[in-house]
Order: C-alpha cells, then sequence, then structure tokens
C-alpha cells in the first residue's frame, strides 16, 4: 500500500509496533516488579529473621530451623505486599516514560492512553494469580508447616534442650523447672509456672513425658498438682490429678481434636465449618479471611488503574508530577487501609461483607472515571488536578500550623 511521499507501509505494521511497545513495557515493567517485590520480601525477611534470633540465643535452635521459620512466615505477609510492589513498579516505570519523554511522544502520535494501560493491566492480572494462590494455597500451607515447627521447637525444647536444675523460659510468662531426665526421655520434677492470663497456673508433677499424637506433641504429666489463683497474691485452689496433658502448641490444656485457625485453612476448609471449630474463634473471623482472599486480589488492578489515572498523562513540570505521584500512592493507601478496616468489621459484623468488595471496585470504576476524563479533557480542572490542589492546599495549611505552634512560647 503506497503511503505520502512514495514511502510504502505493509499491512499490519501498525498493529506489530502496537505490539512490540506493549511487550516493551511489560518487560520493563515486570523486570521492576520483581526487582521491588524481592526488595520488599527481604526487609519482611530480616524483620523477621531479628525477632527469631531467640531460637538461636536462647533456646538452643540452629541457624536452619530459624531461618526456615522466617521463610515460613513471609507468604502470610505477600498478598498484602505483592500489589504493593506493583504499584511501586507501574509508578516507576510511567515516571520513566515521561522523563525520558516517552508518553509525549506516544501522545503526540495520536496514541491512546489505553495503549499504556494494557500491558500494565495483563501485569496487574498476573500479581492477582499470584495473590490469589497465595491465599488459597501458599498461606495455609506455609502456615501449617510453620505451625509443626514451632511445636517441634517446644518438643525438642521440653524433651531434650532444658538443662536439669535451671528455669527456662520458651514462651513469654512461662517458666519451666525439670529435677532430672531419664535416659528414655522421661522428665522428673517437673515444674511449670504459666502467668500469661489474667489467672495464673501452676503445674507440678513427679515426672512427664514428651507424646506425639494426632498431628501434635503434648506433655503428659503423671501424679501432681494444679495451684491456680488469679494473680501471685491470691489464694491459690489447688487440684491433684494422675494424669494431665499439655498441649505444647499453646501450653495450654488439650484439647479433643485438632484445630486450624482460620489463615491456616483451605478453601474448603473455610466454606465447611465444623462444630469445634465455632468454639475456638466466632464465625466472622472465618468470614472474614474467606472473603479477604477472593476480595484481595480485586487490588492489583486497583493500583494499576489509579497509578495510569494519576501518573499516565505527560507532564512538563517536575513540581507536578511529583504531586501526581504522592497522590496515587495516598489513594491507594486510603483504599487498601480501608479494605484491611473492612476485614476487620466483617469479623465482628458478617453482613458488612459485600462492602470487601465494593470498596475496591468503587476504587477501579474511579480510576476508570479519571483515565476517560483525562483522555477526552474538557474546560477546566481535571480531577487529577483537583485533587493535587485540594492535597496542596491540605499541607500549606499543616505547615501554617506547624509554624504557629513553634512561635508559640510557653506561658502564652
Amino acid at each position: 500500500m503506497a503511503s505520502r511521499g512514495g514511502e510504502f507501509k505493509r499491512p499490519g505494521m501498525g498493529a506489530r509496533v502496537v505490539s512490540t511497545f506493549g511487550n516493551y513495557l511489560f518487560r520493563q515493567a515486570f523486570s521492576a516488579l520483581a526487582l521491588i517485590l524481592l526488595s520488599l520480601c527481604g526487609v519482611v525477611w530480616i524483620a523477621l529473621a531479628l525477632k527469631q534470633l531467640k531460637l538461636v540465643t536462647s533456646k538452643g535452635q540452629d541457624v536452619v530451623t530459624m531461618v526456615t521459620m522466617t521463610t515460613l512466615a513471609v507468604p502470610k505477609l505477600l498478598a498484602v505486599i505483592a500489589p504493593i510492589a506493583l504499584l511501586i513498579a507501574v509508578i516507576h516505570i510511567l515516571s520513566r516514560l515521561n522523563n525520558d519523554s516517552e508518553l509525549i511522544v506516544v501522545t503526540a502520535s495520536g496514541g491512546s492512553i489505553w495503549r499504556i494501560a494494557r500491558p500494565l493491566l495483563l501485569l496487574a492480572a498476573f500479581v492477582a494469580g499470584l495473590v490469589a494462590f497465595v491465599n488459597h494455597i501458599g498461606m495455609p500451607w506455609s502456615l501449617r508447616m510453620l505451625r509443626a515447627k514451632i511445636t517441634e521447637v517446644r518438643s525438642n525444647l521440653i524433651s531434650q534442650v532444658l538443662l536439669p536444675g535451671r528455669f527456662s523460659t520458651p514462651e513469654d510468662g512461662v517458666v519451666v523447672h525439670i529435677r532430672s531426665r531419664g535416659l528414655d526421655g522421661t522428665l522428673y520434677g517437673l515444674l511449670i509456672s504459666d502467668h500469661r492470663k489474667k489467672t495464673h497456673m501452676s503445674y507440678l508433677a513427679e515426672r512427664g513425658k514428651v507424646v506425639k499424637q494426632d498431628g501434635g506433641s503434648y506433655l503428659v504429666m503423671e501424679n501432681g498438682h494444679i495451684l491456680r489463683g488469679a494473680n501471685d497474691f491470691s489464694p491459690r485452689e489447688i487440684l491433684a490429678f494422675t494424669s494431665y496433658p499439655i498441649d505444647l502448641e499453646r501450653f495450654e490444656r488439650r484439647t479433643v481434636g485438632h484445630v486450624w485457625k482460620p489463615q491456616e485453612r483451605y478453601l474448603n476448609e473455610l466454606i465447611y465449618l465444623e462444630d469445634k471449630a465455632l468454639k475456638h474463634e466466632r464465625l466472622g473471623r472465618y468470614k472474614s479471611e474467606l472473603h479477604e482472599r477472593f476480595s484481595g486480589p480485586l487490588y492489583p488492578f486497583l493500583f494499576v488503574l489509579l497509578a495510569v489515572a494519576f501518573v499516565g498523562q505527560a507532564q512538563s513540570t517536575r513540581k507536578n508530577r511529583t504531586q501526581m505521584i504522592a497522590m496515587a500512592f495516598l489513594v491507594a493507601a486510603l483504599f487498601r487501609g480501608g479494605g484491611l478496616a473492612l476485614n476487620n468489621m466483617v469479623s465482628l459484623n458478617t453482613s458488612l461483607a459485600p462492602l470487601m468488595y465494593l470498596l475496591p471496585t468503587l476504587g477501579i470504576a474511579l480510576a476508570l472515571w479519571m483515565i476517560v476524563r483525562n483522555e477526552h479533557p474538557r474546560p477546566g480542572l481535571s480531577v487529577g488536578d483537583r485533587m493535587n490542589l485540594a492535597l496542596g492546599d491540605l499541607l500549606a495549611w499543616m505547615r501554617s500550623l506547624l509554624s504557629r505552634c513553634s512561635a508559640l512560647q510557653p506561658g502564652e
């Protein structure tokens, strides 16, 4: 097909150019996402590892155990971290496109904003799938493994690590003392003091032994007494027993059957609850976890659309660009914080569950409306500019208030 100036343009060349740009943008955004996600996970891992140092310093465990337990705790936070990493990556890519004048070129060539949004939405779909996988499979599996590891550490601590004749603290508020340990692992002269709750419990037994049953570890004490009181100075109630089992997972009396916590349950276990589950947690805790798993994958789409709505337009000044980036982060934080707040509210009132889906859906609708308004501008300020001005007025008012407070002298 002949074109103006005698140049020839083969059919489908424009589509290939669009496809090439989309692939380029997707690769750049994916690389940024991977780097940021790994960095955030690394920061979270280090923070969790610092909390687990006492496993090595005071509980006699090796470094491998600490690393394993820290790694198993990361998937629980990955569903929240991944959308945030996506937001940072998309804003970074859009800012770089603006700094390199690529957004201006796309706009000047008649390209639609959706030419930029499509590959980013594809990346959002990938992150949404990752969040769904973590919520339904990764997190329950890792938390179950973590629970088993914690129980193993406690059973090893009681049966192998504790030194006879010394007081040890396997958990805050729990003190354990043994007189001696037999060759078969039997503990003699056992004393356990539990001050974690309002009712203080003290256990004294002639002997005890750690046994594993029903997927858990239990300390079975024989021939002893239980001292129970409101505090250290109140009169004690003394109960005698011939055999008394304690669940080493919580250092509490063994219950019949094993009950998984809401975050440790797979999807079918959240939908079909057994009677004993409702005796340990209220129904709202299970329902809020169930709806959080389904509403969580909506936030990657919301964050991408918010980034495109605020930062997807070419900006000529650095000040406007910075303010738009701040607005994108602020609005995204408000929506995600509102979602977490609704999660807690649903645990108290299950009738509020539809709001967990309505909030991100309204955010997506708002972002789409802003994108359409930006693509077809009308006379007057755009929505983003109005929000930008409102943010500027708020910051100016806060600076004025702080300056007035600092100018006040004591006694005025």
